[in-house]
């Protein structure tokens, strides 16, 4: 049973490594990830998963797709890609809880689609401004959800997390396992 990855993320590829999962193909989806107006984490990350599959669908394959969204209230946290808009994202998630919402979408062989949703709630402890200039300094930010990288140097800086670490990394693996199982993929 062929299985694709609709993503180039190596954080997810790492992930189903963990259960024994390696897809025959990555093939990245080429989409418009921009939030519609008004539209609220949990809409937009199922939308997200789901269109990245949909886009990158092969008939008689099975395609796995997610995406990964902070939420802070009903605010979507986007991807940083400048210094300024990580800084911006830690001090807004400094000392708060907020949500990370991984959405999955698995296509089937037959072209049906079976969706799961992972949400995670993640503390931050109060960060100084030296604790974010360090953080920043390292450069991890760079392209992530709410600019830190939980499976690096800013799980230091995490006081509490309740729900799937592997969600808020990228790929929820209880989910996930699930969904492959549910089609027929052989696990071990």
């Amino acid at each position: 049973m062929r299985l694709i990855l609709a993503s180039a993320s190596p954080r997810r590829l790492d992930l189903l490594a963990r259960i024994g999962v390696v897809p025959d193909a990555i093939i990245p989806a080429e989409i418009d990830e921009t939030p519609l107006k008004g539209e609220l984490p949990v809409g937009y990350a199922r939308r997200m998963a789901a269109a990245k599959a949909a886009a990158v669908a092969e008939p008689g394959a099975l395609v796995l797709a997610a995406d990964t969204v902070v939420a802070a209230g009903r605010r979507i946290l986007p991807k940083a890609e400048t210094e300024a808009e990580a800084r911006a994202a830690l001090s807004l998630l400094a000392g708060r809880r907020h949500r990370v919402h991984s959405a999955v979408t698995l296509v089937g062989a037959e072209g049906r689609a079976r969706h799961r949703l992972s949400t995670s709630i993640v503390t931050f402890k109060r960060l100084s401004a030296e604790e974010i200039n360090a953080y920043l300094a390292a450069g991890e930010w760079r392209g992530k959800a709410g600019g830190y990288a939980i499976q690096g140097r800013a799980e230091a800086l995490v006081r509490a997390v309740s729900g799937s670490h592997s969600g808020v990394v990228g790929l929820p693996l209880f989910e996930t396992r699930a969904l492959l199982r549910a089609a027929g993929y052989p696990l071990s």
